[in-house]
C-alpha cells in the first residue's frame, strides 16, 4: 500500500515508518524540515515536504496515497499552540485526505479523551474524532494513553541520577505501552478491512500508579528513588502564569493535561476484542516489567563498562606517575 505518516519523526512515529516498511508498505513522511528526518529516508522511506499548518503543502503528499496513519502532535517545546496544530492542521490534512480519496485514515487519539472537555489537547482530540468520523472516510481511531518510553526520563533517569522524582498528586492509574507495539496495532488496522470506521484503545497489559512504577524501578536499579509532590493547586498557578506570554501558551496548555494525570480515573481499557479483531497474540505485547528490565540491565552494564575504563585509566596514571619518580 502507498502509505503517508504524518508525525514520522516523533517517539511514536517513527516506529510506525519503520514497521509500516518492515511490513512491505511503500512509505511517504510529512516533514517539516527533511534534515532532521533523513533517518527515515535511511530507513527507506521518502520524505514529502509540508507542513500542516501550510495546507497547500498537503495535496502533493497525498497525490497516489492510498493509505494515511496520523501520529502527528505539538510538543510542549513547539513554538505553535495545540490548536494551530492538532485542530486546524488535523482539519486541514483530513479535508486534504477526503479529496485525495484516501481508502483509510488511522488517526492517533488519545483513551477517554471525550471525558476531559476542559483539558485542552483531550478536548481538540475528541473533536477532531468526530470531524475524522463525520469526514466519510474510512477511518480507525486508536487510542492509546501513555508510552513506555516516556518513563525513562519520568522515573529511570532521575532514580539513576540520584535526582528527585517529581509526582502529580496521587496520579491517575496509565496503562502505559511500547511504542513498538502500538506501531504495530496501526499499522495492523490499516491493514484490516474490519477496523475500518472503528475505535479502538490501544493500551498495556495492566494500569501502574506512579509509586508502583518507582518500585519497580528501586528494585531494578537498586537504589531508593527520592521524590517529591507536585501539588495540582501550585501547577495551576504556573499554567495562569505561563499563559501571559507568547513562549508559555503551548506549555499552559499542557500543563492542563495535568489535570487528567492527577485524577484518580485509571487511563485502561479492555484489549481482547482489539486483538482478536487485528489477529495478533496478547502475549507478543512487552509487559512494563520486562521493558524496564532490558532498560536497567543495559544501562548497568554500561556504567560498568564507564567505571571500568575510568579504573583502567586510573591505575595507568598511577604507573605512569611511579615511572616518572624512578
Amino acid at each position: 500500500m502507498e502509505l503517508l505518516v504524518v508525525g514520522g519523526t516523533g517517539t511514536l512515529g517513527r516506529q510506525i515508518v519503520r514497521r509500516a516498511i518492515d511490513s512491505g508498505h511503500s512509505v511517504r513522511c510529512l516533514v517539516r524540515n527533511p534534515r532532521k528526518a533523513s533517518f527515515l529516508q535511511e530507513w527507506g522511506a521518502k520524505l514529502m515536504e509540508g507542513d500542516l499548518c501550510d495546507p497547500e503543502t498537503l495535496a502533493p503528499a497525498l497525490e497516489g496515497v492510498e493509505g494515511l496513519i496520523d501520529a502527528a502532535t505539538t510538543r510542549a517545546t513547539d513554538s505553535l499552540r495545540i490548536r494551530e496544530v492538532d485542530w486546524e492542521g488535523k482539519v486541514a490534512l483530513i479535508q486534504a485526505a477526503k479529496a485525495a480519496n484516501i481508502q483509510r485514515y488511522v488517526f492517533l487519539s488519545i483513551l477517554d479523551a471525550e471525558k476531559f472537555p476542559n483539558v485542552p489537547l483531550m478536548e481538540i482530540k475528541h473533536c477532531t474524532e468526530l470531524f475524522l468520523a463525520e469526514s466519510g472516510i474510512p477511518y480507525t481511531i486508536l487510542r492509546p494513553c501513555g508510552f513506555m518510553q516516556g518513563l525513562i526520563g519520568q522515573y529511570a533517569v532521575p532514580i539513576l541520577d540520584n535526582q528527585l522524582v517529581w509526582i502529580t498528586g496521587a496520579g491517575a492509574a496509565i496503562a502505559y505501552m511500547d511504542t513498538i507495539d502500538i506501531a504495530k496495532i496501526a499499522v495492523r488496522a490499516l491493514e484490516t478491512p474490519e477496523a475500518a470506521n472503528q475505535t479502538y484503545p490501544v493500551v498495556g497489559p495492566r494500569a501502574w500508579g506512579a509509586y508502583e512504577i518507582i518500585r519497580l524501578c528501586e528494585r531494578l536499579a537498586g537504589q531508593t528513588a527520592k521524590t517529591a509532590r507536585l501539588e495540582l493547586p501550585i501547577l495551576r498557578l504556573i499554567r495562569r502564569v505561563t499563559r501571559f506570554f507568547q513562549w508559555g501558551q503551548n506549555v499552559a496548555d499542557r500543563l492542563t493535561f495535568a489535570e487528567v494525570l492527577a485524577s484518580d480515573r485509571p487511563l485502561d481499557a479492555p484489549m481482547e476484542p482489539v486483538y482478536q479483531v487485528l489477529e495478533l497474540d496478547p502475549a507478543d505485547t512487552t509487559t512494563l516489567e520486562a521493558y524496564l528490565q532490558e532498560y536497567f540491565t543495559r544501562i548497568m552494564a554500561k556504567l560498568k563498562e564507564i567505571g571500568y575504563e575510568k579504573e583502567k585509566e586510573k591505575k595507568r596514571r598511577k604507573q605512569k606517575a611511579k615511572a616518572g619518580k624512578k
